[in-house]
């Protein structure tokens, strides 16, 4: 795993993908947050945006550096959410950046405690079934826990009463699987107008993850 180091590249990154997501329209104002796994000389932590700071006001000293054993360094407090990222980032060392949003729609269905299940292929962009962590106050460890346990083998959850969690190898792709989620959970309320759409079994979602294992171009 090529872990970056700290430093104004991969900070302007994380920035840019904060700006990204409120423009993307799946975040407002100073909600959710964004992180990236990165190192300090020998230690492992990673760099994650401020809490109730403006992202259009963000410059690179304003992120903060949280080590994989919760200490922040910076001269601002990282966001309040840093528990779930720190957690995630030790559960899952194939994750390298992390993207909270309070997309409207997924946001909705976790509202009523629902996930997205398995009703249109795509789905399977984030593992599978897309499953609803149970509430916790915000920025607890009980929250933290709740997300960890949603997103095993998954890369995307959704949390109570609260929003979504997407994850990936880099910014970007976190990023779109967070527009991806909110998309798939805009289709889903639409199909629940007429009722409950029917699922596709776990044989099918089996053969698409497979096939997604090979879908695009080579790297």
């Amino acid at each position: 795993m090529d872990v970056a180091d700290d430093g104004p590249e991969l900070r302007r990154a994380i920035i840019a993908t904060a700006l990204a997501m409120n423009s993307a329209g799946i975040n407002v104002n100073k909600s959710g947050n964004v992180s990236a796994r990165a190192q300090r000389a020998a230690t492992q932590g990673f760099v994650v945006t401020p809490t109730a700071l403006p992202y259009r006001d963000l410059d690179v000293e304003d992120l903060a550096f949280v080590t994989l054993a919760g200490a922040a360094q910076g001269t601002n407090e990282p966001s309040s959410e840093w528990r779930f990222h720190r957690d995630i980032y030790e559960a899952r060392p194939e994750f390298l950046a992390i993207v909270h949003t309070h997309s409207p729609h997924a946001t909705a269905l976790a509202c009523h405690g629902r996930g997205i299940p398995a009703f249109h292929y795509m789905v399977a962009v984030a593992g599978g079934e897309i499953r609803c962590a149970p509430y916790a106050t915000f920025g607890t460890q009980a929250l933290s826990n709740h997300a960890v346990a949603a997103l095993a083998g998954r890369s995307a959850c959704l949390l109570a009463h609260h929003g979504v969690i997407a994850c990936g190898r880099s910014l970007d792709q976190a990023l779109a699987l967070a527009i991806e989620v909110e998309q798939l959970a805009r289709i889903y309320l639409s199909a629940l107008v007429i009722g409950e759409p029917p699922r596709l079994d776990a044989a099918e979602m089996d053969q698409v993850l497979e096939r997604f294992q090979h879908y695009g171009p080579a790297r």
